[in-house]
Parts: C-alpha cells; structure tokens; sequence
C-alpha cells in the first residue's frame, strides 16, 4: 500500500455533464480513474467510449469517438466503471437518495471557494460546459457550488484541469 493511501477514502462520483470534447471526456476518465473515483457518469450530450453490446449509435461513429476518448484516456476506459446517462436530473436524485453531496464545479455568486470546502462523507462532483459552465437549472438541484480561485488574469480553468484540482482536494481533505 502507498504511503497515506487509506483504503476506507471517502467515496467520490464524477459526472461529466454535456462536455464537447472527446479529449476532454478522455482526461476526465483518466483523472478519475487515477484519483480512485467510483464512478464515472457520461450526462447529456457528453460523448462516451464504445459499448460492447447494446450501443445505439452508428458503428462507425461510436468508434471514431471512442479512438479520439482513448488518446487522452490511455485505457483508463477499460479500469474505472463509466456509465451513458443521458438524463441527469433522475442522476442527481438517485445520488442524494443513496446519500451523496452533489455539488457543481462552478463559479457562482454562492460558490464556495474550493480550498474552503469541507467535503461530505460522500460526494459528487459536476462539471459541466467547457465554455458555458453548468446549466441553471442543474445548478439549482444541487446541493452546494465550488469554484477554484483564479490568481492569474483568465476567468477559468479548462474543465478537465478544473476537475483534477477539485477531485484531488475533495479526496485528501
């Protein structure tokens, strides 16, 4: 066992919710897999890596997004447990019923700064829209906002960056 690695860690979930870009699904997988997250979901229009049996879309085009997922995903694909959710809002709810924070990675009048937050026992995370951000009304069903602190002079960070320095937070502190 590597030194400080604590085999109860606080159970944490990504959802990645109507990201653009396959490369950027890829690293979130990867990122995830990496900082032992649970589970991976794939929500709205957020492309997600080939099913083996029972994927609806056309062949040629599922394999063409799940080529361009594993050039940054580098087969975490294959090690972290991933599910399609088209619909996140059912998500949210199961995730709070079995006991989850949910809380948005987003920068809002609300947000707590990421290096003041205080994780629950079980949390969540969204990330959301590379330019837009999360949408209002998923902002609204969840139960806490966390941005990262900006001390250069851009507004943001790119969304899987932004997710790494979150998770990494959310699973040590």
């Amino acid at each position: 066992m590597l030194p400080g690695h604590d085999r109860q860690m606080r159970p944490l979930i990504l959802i990645a919710h109507n990201i653009r870009s396959c490369h950027n699904a890829g690293s979130l997988l990867r990122t995830a897999e990496g900082l032992g997250v649970i589970k991976v979901y794939l929500t709205g229009y957020t492309p997600y890596p080939l099913i083996e049996h029972g994927d609806t879309r056309l062949p040629h085009l599922a394999q063409k997004i799940d080529r361009q997922i594993n050039k940054t995903a580098l087969g975490a694909t294959q090690l972290i447990a991933w599910e399609n959710r088209p619909d996140i809002e059912p998500l949210i709810s199961e995730l709070r019923s079995d006991g989850f924070t949910v809380a948005a990675l987003e920068q809002t009048a609300q947000s707590l700064p990421l290096p003041d937050v205080r994780p629950g026992r079980k949390m969540a995370l969204i990330v959301g829209r590379e330019v837009e951000g999360i949408e209002p009304e998923v902002l609204a069903r969840c139960d806490c906002a966390i941005q990262i602190p900006m001390y250069g002079r851009k507004e943001s960070f790119n969304v899987a960056a932004a997710a790494a320095m979150a998770l990494y937070r959310l699973r040590f502190h």
